[in-house]
């Protein structure tokens, strides 16, 4: 299984190469977006998009709510794993 990583392009680094940079809950990463582009959708286009992005690379391009529900599940998720640790270690017995 693989996990897609809601991250909104904010500048296209280098459009020949398809290269972009985006930003996941304020941290800023380079990232390839070639799997998002085409004649008919090109790079500059993509400024301002959310996408989902996996080991480096934009893999689809999703709507803001998407975005805002998969970044809230996500923060769910992490704030269970932290709870489940604190059971592990005894904090919570």
């Amino acid at each position: 299984m693989c996990l897609g990583i809601p991250g909104r392009i904010v500048e296209i680094v280098d459009a020949d190469a398809s290269l972009a940079l985006v930003e996941v809950s304020g941290v800023r990463r380079r990232i390839n977006i070639a799997c998002v582009v085409d004649a008919d959708h090109p790079p500059a286009a993509c400024v301002g998009e959310w996408v989902l992005v996996h080991v480096g690379f934009a893999m689809s391009r999703i709507d803001a709510d998407e975005a805002r529900k998969t970044l809230e599940l996500l923060a769910e998720l992490d704030d269970m794993r932290d709870e489940l640790d604190a059971m592990r270690h005894g904090a919570g017995a």
